[in-house]
């Protein structure tokens, strides 16, 4: 029982306080092309007759105690000529102690280019709510951090930003989801300390190549960038056969390589599944990271979805 404790209280002190640095802190997406409207304000269908609302959670590094959970979601719409919008919540816990959701209104507008392009351009607002709760939580050092000893209970406005470059098979997109640093830490009994949310700025991009009448090659990048932190960087490369099973592989860079898959339910559901396995060192620790999507596209004149699939 004793290892237990200590065990569950070194790795929660551990994750709370990679929140804590000048770590990567936003939430890890394998599958982020089809959560790409919570990466990116700018993100846009340019089609005006489909709803598309999406659910994804992740639980990351499986049967480590502590390890960090993540759920997504989102719906998003033409609203007018040029206008799209959307909503997005995102929520993140470390074990029962740490807890961060974020809550964003989006907007874009599109300007065409060409006959077939179209350039976007997005805002988000919204609210951070952040809390831990350090009741009942038992140390391994007999003389902890004073700064773990208090309960943060703190709501947080922000913003974001993007831009959106597509057409019906390739995309490329720019964007810093949140764009305010926000400071959780202090001053804490004399001593001077400082948890700081750092701004991620995202760069993505994919493209959707034909491969006879019935197959599809979907290659798909992600980097991330964070001031004080390694460059992170993701490669997918997938195939859709007859519009309707999906599956591919994908390498983050000295971190992982991941595997992934997705069934098309019906004309308007689509379900998919990724499995993260660990390269680094913190394999030793985890069973690998698990994540699972449910896409849906409605049809707004309640027929159904019935076109040709969205790809990213």
């Amino acid at each position: 029982m004793i290892s237990k404790i200590t065990t569950y209280s070194i790795t929660i002190l551990t994750l709370f306080l990679g929140v804590f640095s000048h770590a990567q802190q936003d939430p890890q997406y394998t599958q982020y092309m089809y959560n790409m409207s919570v990466l990116n304000p700018a993100y846009a269908t340019d089609d005006e007759s489909v709803m598309n609302l999406g659910v994804l959670y992740r639980t990351q590094w499986a049967r480590s105690i502590g390890g960090p959970t993540t759920g997504t979601l989102f719906a998003h719409s033409v609203i007018a000529d040029r206008l799209e919008g959307g909503i997005s919540f995102v929520h993140d816990e470390i074990g029962d102690v740490v807890k961060q959701t974020n809550a964003y209104a989006d907007i874009a507008y599109v300007l065409p280019i060409g006959q077939t392009n179209r350039l976007s351009f997005g805002i988000k607002a919204g609210a951070t709510f952040f809390s831990t709760n350090f009741d009942g939580f038992v140390y391994s050092d007999p003389l902890p951090d004073s700064a773990f000893e208090e309960n943060i209970n703190q709501t947080l406005p922000n913003i974001g930003a993007g831009v959106f470059f597509f057409s019906e098979h390739y995309y490329l997109g720019l964007s810093a989801p949140n764009l305010l640093e926000t400071k959780y830490l202090q001053e804490d009994s004399g001593v001077v300390t400082q948890g700081v949310d750092k701004v991620h700025v995202f760069f993505t991009g994919g493209y959707v190549l034909d491969i006879g009448e019935n197959y599809k090659f979907k290659p798909a990048f992600m980097t991330k960038y964070v001031n004080g932190a390694q460059l992170s960087v993701d490669l997918t490369a997938n195939v859709l056969v007859y519009d309707k099973v999906e599956f591919g592989v994908g390498y983050r860079f000295e971190d992982s390589i991941n595997g992934m898959m997705n069934f098309k339910m019906s004309n308007a559901m689509r379900i998919g599944y990724a499995y993260d396995h660990t390269l680094s060192n913190l394999g030793r620790f985890n069973s690998g990271s698990h994540e699972i999507f449910l896409l849906f596209n409605i049809g707004k004149l309640g027929k159904g979805y019935d076109k040709s699939p969205r790809f990213f």
